[in-house]
């Protein structure tokens, strides 16, 4: 690929014009091109079109000027070839058919060869990379945490029962489940690095629901070896979490390039725990795009006031943008970003 890009320099900490911006979630709902696909298509059959991969992934580049496409997908979609049996049902979200709860049950997984087993998404990434250069692709995968938490619990849950019971009685099975998804995640990133995405984020949605200590044992020591592979192919590494706060200190240690901060800590307290040798990405409340412009646009010039003269800063959500958002407010979110003056500049 060719061509300079301000989201990679801001993520290397190199000079760059004006503050980047993206949005997790940027292809979604809220657009009505998209909700006519979803009308004639489940969303797996759209994750699985080439052609729609393509188109969705490159509409928000094109709409809104963003600076960074992030690939159309799921986290879930490596799981399929790897043996584990999964729907995605509107407005709930990944159901697997088998939950993984025994010794037995890992033994069902399969390694996952990803072009091979998703050739769909790679021919996306080289035709989303050559339509939208200069502008970065990010491609993506689930961390294995939440990735974990979804094929032991059978889905979404909220307290995570049966993930933290196995995590704690059952620490080798962990360990070894861990280190499964693990490779998996590791060969489906470098491949969409190979296929050309510039840069990679992990998603860790479920994360903050482990004490600092479970995290530092039992998750930690997989995320610095998945970041310390990623980093020898030189493209930035994202790690998202939500309700991070208390573990903010431990994501730096995984070796990401960039942590993404959600809205429950003021992202210029993240930079003051997290130093300035890592960056940042964040963190408007997504609830605000369903403000009003006037309220929308004070609480991103006040993110941006806290955050001015970062070098290692872009703008973000502090997770997805809700359906119900009018594009027009992502379009002047992203000119008021782009635009942004100093304070006390004219």
């Amino acid at each position: 690929m060719s061509g300079s890009s301000r989201f990679i320099e801001a993520c290397w900490g190199k000079a760059h014009d004006v503050v980047p911006v993206w949005f997790m979630r940027q292809a979604g709902r809220y657009q009505p091109a998209y909700r006519q696909l979803r009308e004639r298509y489940s969303f797996l059959e759209m994750a699985r079109s080439e052609e729609i991969i393509t188109e969705v992934t490159c509409r928000p580049v094109e709409e809104l000027g963003v600076d960074a496409a992030i690939l159309f997908s799921d986290i879930m979609m490596p799981m399929g070839p790897m043996g584990i049996d999964f729907d995605i049902e509107e407005h709930k979200g990944p159901v697997i058919a088998h939950p993984i709860r025994s010794a037995q049950d890992l033994k069902h997984i399969k390694p996952l060869r990803p072009e091979e087993n998703l050739p769909e998404i790679f021919r996306s990434i080289e035709k989303i990379c050559r339509r939208i250069d200069p502008v970065p692709l990010i491609g993506f995968a689930g961390a294995p945490f939440t990735l974990a938490s979804y094929i032991i619990e059978g889905g979404p849950s909220r307290n995570y029962q049966e993930t933290k019971k196995m995590m704690w009685e059952q620490p080798a099975l962990w360990d070894e489940l861990m280190m499964t998804l693990a490779d998996a995640v590791l060969s489906h990133l470098t491949a969409q690095i190979r296929h050309g995405a510039r840069a990679v984020q992990i998603f860790d949605s479920w994360i903050g629901v482990l004490s600092v200590e479970d995290f530092e044992h039992a998750v930690l020591p997989t995320m610095r070896e998945i970041f310390s592979r990623l980093n020898t192919f030189h493209v930035p590494t994202i790690y998202f979490g939500t309700e991070t706060a208390a573990l903010l200190p431990l994501m730096k240690e995984t070796g990401a390039t960039v942590l993404s901060i959600d809205w429950r800590i003021p992202v210029a307290s993240a930079r003051r725990q997290l130093g300035a040798n890592v960056a940042v990405q964040g963190n408007l409340d997504p609830v605000l795009l369903l403000s009003s412009w006037e309220v929308l646009a004070g609480h991103a010039r006040r993110i941006l006031d806290e955050m001015a003269g970062d070098p290692r800063y872009i703008f973000n959500l502090g997770h997805g943008v809700p359906p119900g958002t009018e594009p027009e407010h992502l379009k002047r979110l992203v000119d008021l970003v782009h635009g942004y003056a100093l304070p006390g500049e004219v």
